[in-house]
């Protein structure tokens, strides 16, 4: 899969770009970017390839360690809340 379909809105790519971007907000432009890929991407092999990409460059970036860490944590999106998670009498 190329980088334009990983990344569509290039969120991911401009993050690494703006200059004294800080982690907290990188985590938004992942939470976004993690919004807006279809669901039936795999979530986890994109992430691997946007790292693949983009980290050996850009080790210490504030993006680099917010992919790391939804690596570790991401997996496809699940409704959790509302009503129908509630327990019923």
């Amino acid at each position: 899969m190329s980088l334009q379909e990983l990344d569509p809105k290039g969120l991911i790519r401009e993050s690494y770009r703006i200059e004294g971007i800080t982690s907290g907000e990188c985590r938004s432009i992942f939470l976004d970017w993690a919004l807006s890929i279809p669901m039936d991407h795999d979530n986890k092999s994109a992430i691997e390839s946007l790292l693949e990409h983009y980290a050996p460059e850009n080790a210490e970036h504030p993006m680099t360690e917010v992919l790391n860490q939804g690596l570790i944590s991401m997996t496809s999106p699940r409704r959790r809340g509302g009503w129908r998670s509630r327990e019923r009498n």
